[in-house]
């Protein structure tokens, strides 16, 4: 067939106009390439410094018990509670809204024992015996409260700071603020636990209105965490880089940084070679000694599973990892600490799936060296009701509950706040997740007025209005 037909037919100087973009474009990719400016090409994920150059922390460790456990059953113990068991609440210590609590619920004291450790004496339950040994490294914060006991609203606001999906995460914020001290892992990863999805889904890990470069890299659960990992057969690693290489100039050649999307895809396809070449000795954990993948519970159940994504965290921290959240609890609600039911079942169940790992993620961090620059935080979305629903279970509480620090600068060995003596509100030194937010910033150097991001015509913040820093555990 004859192309060049008298309706096709084009004079020399049409050819040259319509090829104008395609040569502009080559020559752009040229110029990018000798210049070294490379404009989208500069790291948006280079580390920064922080506002504060004496911070200790440099990463995170977000240990997040998904549903919501019980702070009278673990970490907050309540003797009145216990003699006030099967009693109503006691009309002096206030109002609380519920979910399925009825008017005429009755109080339920805790089936828990408890026991101080260390020297600074933290009293702390036997569900978290392992954790207990580690005492003096935590920071027992016992007056935290939020606003929501609905699970993906609460979940929202423990990630995001608000109560509705759209916003950027403290790991994408933490991610904007710092960048990665690694090239060749994701800077932020979140690793969901095998037995299910959460209520509050993927966007409570998000990067919401931060460019997509911020968003998590999410694991696979089981024993195989990042899928095709290995180079593809038959193809040499020179000619698989170079095809790399081409595509990435081609790329930047046609989006010189005007498309956040984009960008961030560019990267994620450079980084998943710089994975393929560079980061598959990171997930095996074969290298390991015998004696660390026992102090992890690895090769046993029913902590194998978590002993394996709380190894891999400090692993991922060692590499240069920025923030990393493990999640214990996914599925149905009696598959995370969400406790309607049954609270001591529940609890147990779980616990003894995570007790071991944590003190392990602790004590290994610890002796590498790694805990006063690794920050470990621990807690879910809200607690649990002092008064029992259906008999045995607890119903969702956002009014008093706790968390826990370790390491990046924390003072280790002290409890911080308090609820009242049954545990219903946080009377003490109230601590709000924004407040949570503040200290986490602060220990990382960052400064919440200073982390700021423009959007629709106003500075955002993970704090949203003033967050203020734990001082008692800095």
């Amino acid at each position: 067939m004859n192309i060049f037909n008298q309706n096709t037919m084009q004079s020399r100087r049409e050819i040259l106009r319509n090829a104008y973009c395609g040569f502009g474009s080559l020559a752009l990719a040229s110029m990018l390439a000798a210049d070294g400016t490379r404009g989208a090409a500069a790291n948006p994920l280079a580390p920064k410094p922080p506002h504060d150059s004496s911070a200790k922390g440099k990463s995170v460790i977000f240990l997040f018990m998904a549903g919501g456990p019980s702070h009278m059953d673990t970490f907050d113990p309540k003797p009145l509670l216990n003699k006030l068991n099967g009693q109503q609440r006691p009309k002096e210590f206030g109002e609380a809204r519920y979910q399925f609590i009825k008017p005429d619920a009755k109080l339920m004291g805790s089936r828990r024992t408890f026991k101080k450790y260390g020297a600074s004496g933290i009293e702390i339950s036997d569900l978290f015996q392992n954790v207990g040994a580690c005492a003096d490294d935590l920071a027992v914060i016992r007056s935290c409260y939020c606003d929501k006991v609905v699970h993906s609203a609460a979940q929202y606001e423990l990630l995001t700071g608000r109560t509705v999906p759209g916003f950027p995460s403290m790991g994408s914020w933490t991610v904007y603020g710092l960048g990665s001290e690694s090239d060749s892992l994701p800077a932020y990863v979140v690793m969901p636990d095998p037995s299910g999805a959460l209520e509050g889904g993927q966007p409570m890990y998000a990067n919401g209105f931060l460019p997509a470069i911020y968003q998590p890299t999410m694991f696979n659960p089981g024993a195989t965490p990042v899928r095709n990992l290995n180079l593809p057969s038959g193809v040499a690693l020179d000619a698989r880089r170079k095809t790399v290489q081409l595509i990435r100039e081609l790329n930047l050649a046609a989006n010189p940084g005007q498309d956040d999307e984009l960008a961030a895809r560019i990267s994620a396809y450079e980084l998943a070679f710089k994975m393929q070449t560079q980061a598959p000795e990171v997930f095996n954990l074969q290298g390991e000694t015998k004696e660390t993948l026992e102090l992890y519970g690895i090769g046993t159940e029913p902590t194998d599973d978590y002993g394996r994504r709380c190894l891999l965290a400090r692993r991922l921290v060692e590499k240069g990892v920025r923030f990393s959240v493990v999640v214990s609890g996914g599925g149905p609600a009696n598959l995370q600490w969400d406790a309607h039911k049954d609270v001591d079942e529940n609890h147990v169940r779980m616990a003894a799936r995570i007790d071991r790992p944590i003190a392990g993620l602790l004590q290994d961090l610890k002796r590498r060296g790694l805990l006063e620059s690794t920050l470990v935080v621990w807690g879910g979305e809200f607690g649990r009701s002092p008064e029992a629903q259906d008999g045995n279970g607890r119903d969702h509480h956002a009014l008093g509950f706790t968390m826990w620090m370790a390491g990046g600068g924390v003072k280790g060995g002290q409890t911080v706040g308090a609820t009242d003596e049954i545990g219903l509100k946080a009377i003490e030194s109230p601590y709000h997740f924004r407040d949570i937010h503040t200290t986490i910033l602060h220990l990382l150097g960052l400064e919440q007025d200073e982390l700021t991001y423009l959007y629709q015509g106003r500075k955002e913040r993970l704090t949203e209005i003033q967050g203020k820093v734990i001082n008692e555990i800095v």
